[in-house]
């Protein structure tokens, strides 16, 4: 075992004391020595009981036989982050969690590992460690929160933040927005909609990485404890097995999981996150792939922000497992790729569809392709995404005039004054991987529009990105971006921009010498952070398109 060079020999007996300082007693020297990540804190909702998870997933170590060791790993919860310049910072912790993950496993001599994450860079980041250090490894999440409940209605922590356009609209008054931010968010959890938390919580599944339940089970149900002690279980015959992250996630595994997010339509996040955890894996995953296998999977799922249903009613319908289920029946699935406790079949032998009306039946989708597209055109050569399936449909075609804007904060300030009008497309740049820096989520701007009855009627597109909460024609990863002097760097107010999300296209209209010479006039913004580990990350981070991957 790994774990016999902290803690075997003669040589070792200074090592054995410092456990024993831990209160280790001998009969533990010897057994497997499983660590446990675990990313619990008081600022994030979705992880102020992750210590219960934690102590849960103990217990079915040790009754397997491990011996179990909980450590630290940041989290930051980018709903308090959002809209300030905390929110350069989310993105970028991605590879801080992976990176001290590996510090602790290797420094420590851990045989095994378990994961536990909730909130949306964190499963990522936990993702792209064990793929990353090869070991046996199992992640349990958190689960989501429960919806908030409004005269029957349920709420989601979008419903404030679209709230907030509505009462700048004078659509609402502030006391009835008071009540929503008493009422929408009643617990512990990640966020109740399919935002990127519980999107990347759900792909963990499809991907082989937890078991099923792992992206739907509430965070504050019995269910979600057993969940964990299972997991401890599992940990020790994924050791004992030697199943290794890397012989799980293959390419047919991120087939799988990119087949669920079309069905369930998730975050546009996913399109960043998935291609780092590949690249840890050893392979790239291109938007390209993300556009075949929108092609051939149809939409499934209408869940928050897209529709009404939050995740708690996605459980109850059968969950992932119910999901997989459909589309197994047109064998958009490769079943036989291999996950920590089986093959991906074994989860769908007992699945059932409890509720067509949250999960349609294959034979009769909301749309025949996939909750995401990739677009190309001359304003984003190396591509951009959008949640199609959260798109109006009069919005998959649009043509209108850009408003353009160097940040997230001109632009909401300008949305807020009512400066944007039916039919324009927003424009918010120098917000990328390396000009933001750190890739800002633009949950506020988007938000405010449809709380103020224009998302469909106004498209935005950035080199930033969106929340998994945001609706409406909202374009982001827009490649190369700004600070690198891709074509988004170059568009001036009143351009004509045109997007057919159908066609996969993207575009300004004008010519290839018009953008040339704008390009030879081009000079960049000096960097907005210029100390510190931003200022690092934005020197080292690549494009949006390849993941936003540190080098």
């Amino acid at each position: 075992m790994r774990s016999d060079v902290v803690t075997k020999g003669i040589a070792r007996a200074p090592h054995r004391s410092l456990f024993k300082a831990l209160g280790f007693i001998d009969e533990e020297f010897g057994k497997p020595l499983i660590g446990i990540a675990v990313a619990q804190s008081e600022i994030v909702p979705g992880h102020v009981h992750l210590d219960t998870i934690a102590r849960a997933a103990a217990e079915g170590v040790r009754l397997a036989g491990g011996v179990p060791v909980r450590f630290p790993v940041i989290g930051v919860c980018d709903g308090i982050a959002m809209g300030h310049e905390g929110m350069r910072y989310s993105l970028a912790t991605r590879e801080l969690i992976a990176d001290s993950i590996e510090c602790m496993v290797m420094a420590h001599g851990f045989d095994g590992l378990i994961g536990i994450p909730n909130c949306d860079k964190i499963v990522p980041g936990m993702l792209m460690a064990a793929a990353r250090l090869n070991l046996p490894t199992v992640l349990v999440s958190g689960g989501p929160m429960l919806a908030g409940r409004k005269d029957g209605k349920p709420l989601t922590f979008t419903t404030v933040y679209e709230a907030v356009g509505a009462v700048a609209a004078g659509n609402m008054d502030e006391a009835e927005l008071a009540i929503l931010e008493e009422t929408a968010c009643p617990g512990c959890g990640s966020c109740s909609g399919m935002f990127t938390a519980n999107s990347m919580n759900c792909v963990t599944e499809a991907l082989g990485m937890a078991l099923p339940g792992n992206g739907t089970i509430p965070a504050v149900m019995a269910e979600r404890l057993r969940l964990a002690k299972k997991t401890g279980v599992l940990a020790l015959e994924v050791l004992k097995k030697n199943i290794r992250p890397r012989s799980i996630l293959t390419k047919k595994a991120f087939v799988n999981a990119l087949a669920l997010d079309m069905a369930l339509g998730c975050s546009t996040n996913t399109a960043l996150h998935l291609p780092a955890i590949a690249h840890e894996a050893g392979f790239t995953l291109d938007l390209d792939l993300l556009n075949q296998i929108s092609a051939v999977t149809p939409n499934l799922c209408k869940l928050a922000p897209a529709g009404p249903s939050p995740i708690e009613d996605l459980h109850a319908a059968g969950g992932v497992a119910a999901v997989l289920g459909e589309l197994a029946k047109q064998d958009l699935l490769d079943l036989q790729a291999p996950t920590v406790y089986g093959v991906l079949g074994d989860c769908i032998k007992n699945a059932v569809n409890r509720n067509h009306a949250v999960i349609r039946p294959i034979e009769q989708p909301y749309s025949s392709t996939g909750g995401l597209a990739a677009l190309r055109g001359n304003l984003a050569p190396q591509g951009c995404v959008v949640k199609q399936s959260a798109v109006a449909p009069a919005m998959l075609k649009h043509q209108g005039a850009a408003r353009v804007f160097d940040s997230e904060e001109a632009a909401f300030d300008a949305i807020m004054a009512a400066r944007i009008k039916p039919g324009d497309v927003i424009v918010i740049r120098y917000e990328g991987p390396r000009g933001g820096p750190g890739m800002k989520e633009m949950l506020a701007p988007t938000a405010a529009l449809a709380g103020m009855g224009l998302d469909d009627k106004v498209a935005l597109i950035t080199d930033g990105r969106f929340s998994g909460a945001t609706k409406g024609a909202a374009i982001g990863h827009v490649s190369p971006e700004a600070a690198e002097g891709g074509p988004i760097a170059l568009l001036q107010e009143g351009d004509r921009i045109a997007i057919d999300i159908v066609e996969r296209r993207i575009s300004v209209i004008l010519s290839a010498e018009d953008l040339a010479r704008r390009k030879a006039a081009w000079k960049p913004l000096p960097p907005k952070v210029q100390t510190g580990y931003l200022a690092r990350y934005a020197r080292q981070v690549s494009s949006a398109a390849t993941g936003a991957l540190v080098q």
